[in-house]
């Protein structure tokens, strides 16, 4: 019994272990690759008049050349980068993630056959049937089953009892899963907040660069002008697109979990109203 109660809890901790640090490794490389491509792509000297941007910082891009564009946007731009980048493979990562607990095949299926298979009392094709689905939904169930056979051959113990250890079991065989379901979640939703503000500070300085160039040209630069107003509008814009990206898959995911949840109390709550309902 322990060690079949303990074996879920190793796979989470065997797998959480990597995905603990994974955040703190991604994260710094994905900052150096949005600082590569902000050099090399964005600021490639076929972007911009003359072919080298470094001999006329102020320079404008060369027309239908937006790469150049996002370039003027100045050194916001990798910070955005960097946010959107890690949007892009927490999504992916949440993706891999979902699918794993889901299982192996459909989980409103697995289900129903948990419950035909529960009516039928025929437990240890119960218990073979979540070893096949296996992810989080498998995984709570079968650690109900388990405890269910147990109570089953308890002698001197309440029927009662009996229901409340086997719902104490879920809930614990939930609990050691939701964690991971849940994880990185909270990276999503504070880029949403964290790229809007990024943007908007980029916004700002863009604006000061402006009006900065307005108040010391003797005449109204241009030049200088449109540099700081195109610094403020592109950092706006990669900010709120990233802001906007994060939020959408926050809740996408938020709600496949709550769905996911709310299968396996399903299947929890038919497994202990099939034990109530026996005779003992």
């Amino acid at each position: 019994m322990t060690a079949a109660k303990t074996s879920p809890a190793k796979q989470n901790q065997g797998g959480s272990s990597f995905s603990a640090i994974f955040p703190y490794i991604i994260i710094p490389i994905l900052f150096i690759l949005a600082i590569v491509v902000y050099k090399f792509v964005f600021g490639a000297p076929s972007n911009f008049p003359g072919g080298d941007i470094t001999k006329d910082p102020v320079a404008e891009p060369a027309l239908n050349h937006y790469l150049g564009v996002v370039y003027k946007g100045g050194f916001v731009v990798p910070i955005l980068l960097t946010l959107l980048f890690t949007v892009i493979v927490f999504v992916f990562e949440r993706f891999i993630t979902l699918s794993k607990a889901r299982g192996t095949a459909n989980v409103d299926t697995f289900v129903r056959n948990i419950k035909g298979l529960l009516d039928k009392g025929d437990m240890s094709g119960a218990m073979a049937a979540c070893e096949r689905q296996k992810g989080a939904v498998g995984n709570v169930v079968l650690a109900g089953l388990k405890k269910y056979s147990e109570v089953e051959s308890i002698s001197g113990m309440e029927k009662e009892e009996k229901v409340v250890a086997i719902q104490k079991e879920v809930e614990e065989a939930t609990s050691l899963e939701l964690p991971m379901l849940e994880k990185n979640l909270s990276i999503l939703a504070t880029i949403a907040s964290v790229a809007t503000l990024m943007g908007l500070l980029g916004t700002v300085l863009g604006m000061i660069r402006a009006f900065g160039a307005l108040a010391t040209a003797g005449a109204p630069d241009s030049s200088a002008l449109a540099t700081g107003i195109s610094e403020a509008l592109i950092n706006t814009a990669l900010g709120i697109g990233s802001s906007a990206v994060a939020i959408i898959f926050y809740n996408f995911f938020t709600n496949r979990i709550d769905a996911l949840t709310y299968r396996i109390d399903e299947a929890g709550y038919s497994l202990t109203q099939t034990f109530a309902s026996k005779g003992k």
